[in-house]
């Protein structure tokens, strides 16, 4: 039987693994091996089944961006947790609309380009690790901020927050940045909160207790 292809034509079974996600791999690894080897049979399964864990953690799927004018991709995998009206977002004074999407340990955390675009503003707070499911975990938490902005002029903020357990925001780009729709710009370690702002007159295409895909699923339109 052929072996089952991931939406990138690799076998499933070598699925990508974000390079950040290397240090806790191997050193789950290195101790499995080392645990066996003494003769700890028992700490050598806790640790094989740590390293299972991190190498889920870290999977970094290839995603298939759909195409279409106008269209608002999710930034993050996970649970959309609410969908509220707002005055304002960070870096971005003409927000109409944040869409939050809470991820738990169990799913991909890799952080995706909403639109196309250039960056236009990168910005990091210090801040609180209240659960990343709580409203003022989008106010008060650490967090790590980007403004995209569209050939048409048009304006994005995504918002990479911390939760309980995370306690590193990766953010790979910097302000003069151009990402495709769809690219990965960074990840959220251990559980975590992403949020999406969209300008005002944008419609929404989600609704609070969907899964979404990041860089997949349609999170909203430009109008």
């Amino acid at each position: 039987m052929a072996p089952a292809l991931g939406n990138n034509g690799t076998p499933a079974a070598l699925m990508k693994i974000a390079r950040d996600g290397y240090p806790y791999v191997f050193s789950a690894a290195f101790l499995t091996l080392a645990a066996w080897l003494i003769g700890w049979l028992g700490l050598a399964a806790v640790f094989v089944i740590l390293t299972v864990g991190f190498l889920a953690f870290f999977r970094d799927p290839e995603r298939i961006p759909p195409g279409g004018e106008g269209l608002i991709l999710s930034p993050a995998d996970g649970r959309v947790v609410n969908v509220v009206k707002v005055a304002m977002g960070p870096l971005m004074e003409q927000a109409e609309t944040r869409v939050s999407i809470f991820l738990s340990p169990l799913d991909v955390h890799i952080n995706r380009a909403p639109v196309a675009g250039n960056v236009d503003d990168v910005q990091y707070e210090r801040g609180k690790f209240f659960a990343a499911y709580r409203d003022e975990a989008s106010e008060r938490n650490e967090q790590n901020a980007l403004r995209l902005v569209d050939s048409q002029g048009r304006q994005v903020s995504v918002v990479q927050i911390a939760g309980v357990l995370a306690r590193r925001i990766v953010c790979r780009v910097k302000k003069g940045d151009f990402l495709e729709r769809g690219a990965r710009f960074g990840m959220i370690m251990f559980g975590s909160r992403t949020d999406l702002y969209l300008p005002r007159g944008s419609r929404i295409d989600v609704a609070e207790g969907q899964r979404v895909k990041g860089g997949e699923t349609i999170i909203g339109r430009f109008v």
